[in-house]
């Protein structure tokens, strides 16, 4: 695949994968291409964990399911990201950024105004939205052939000093090498995000995984092949558009926005 077009097909994968294994070939490849990424001095501050055991991953899908229904229920999630979300394909054409929820059950729709007022909440739990969408996580990561772990070494990454800016910036240029790589071998990547957000369940994983203390996780995606035909979650949203040039970039000084019209696609995934 043409470097340029596998940027533009980028996607997050938010269905299921087929239950085929990884194969080791392309498992090596995938943190071989990670390698690659420029780190500060050469430093290569990442260590990852690729598991494919699925006890192990069956335990993450639990307490990945387990924290999405708590942040659902507890309606924490709705007012941590209440800004990026969109309810029609108006206004996400207007904002240009944050997800359109442009799936959901007949049920729900008349509601999708109200979810973030205590009364949307109070109906949402009546109906039982945060255990449909903790079930669907949790069916995802379940299913899921393979799961990445991403750490860094704790010598490297030392938050408030300037080192951990630079670790965190090679840990993002590994991992996007990564999800590109994934779209060039037909396969697919999340980010599972749930479990950091309630830091007792983030520290279940890390005990699960056995993370000694001289590294800290950082993230853990979910990976496999991807079906031709993909079955969406029953509540979903899409992120395709991106913000026009003028809205993001600038020329010479912050007083003067680039012009649009030039340059590559404002779309992705």
């Amino acid at each position: 695949m043409d470097l340029f077009e596998a940027m533009r097909n980028r996607r997050t994968t938010n269905g299921p994968f087929l239950p085929d294994p990884v194969s080791e070939e392309h498992q090596r490849l995938l943190v071989e291409v990670a390698a690659m990424a420029p780190s500060h001095f050469n430093s290569q501050p990442w260590r990852f964990i690729l598991i494919d055991d699925r006890e192990i991953i069956e335990r993450i899908a639990d307490i990945s399911g387990e924290s999405m229904r708590r942040l659902m229920e507890e309606g924490t999630f709705w007012k941590r990201y209440r800004p990026y979300f969109r309810f029609s394909e108006e206004e996400m054409e207007e904002k240009r950024d944050g997800i359109f929820i442009d799936q959901l059950p007949k049920v729900l729709k008349p509601f999708t105004r109200h979810i973030f007022s205590e009364t949307g909440q109070a109906m949402m739990n009546r109906l039982g939205v945060p255990g449909t969408l903790a079930e669907d996580n949790r069916r995802l990561v379940a299913g899921s052939p393979l799961l990445l772990a991403v750490m860094l070494d704790r010598q490297e990454y030392r938050p408030g000093e300037l080192s951990a800016f630079y670790s965190v910036f090679g840990m993002g240029a590994a991992m996007e090498n990564v999800w590109l790589a994934t779209g060039a071998l037909g396969m697919g990547i999340q980010f599972i995000s749930t479990p950091m957000e309630i830091p007792e369940n983030w520290r279940r994983i890390v005990e699960l995984l056995e993370v000694p203390d001289d590294l800290e996780l950082m993230a853990v995606y979910r990976l496999g092949y991807v079906p031709r035909r993909q079955r969406r979650p029953s509540i979903d949203w899409t992120s395709r558009q991106r913000r026009r040039i003028s809205q993001y970039v600038f020329r010479n000084t912050c007083r003067t926005p680039e012009r649009d019209g030039i340059g590559v696609r404002q779309e992705s995934g």
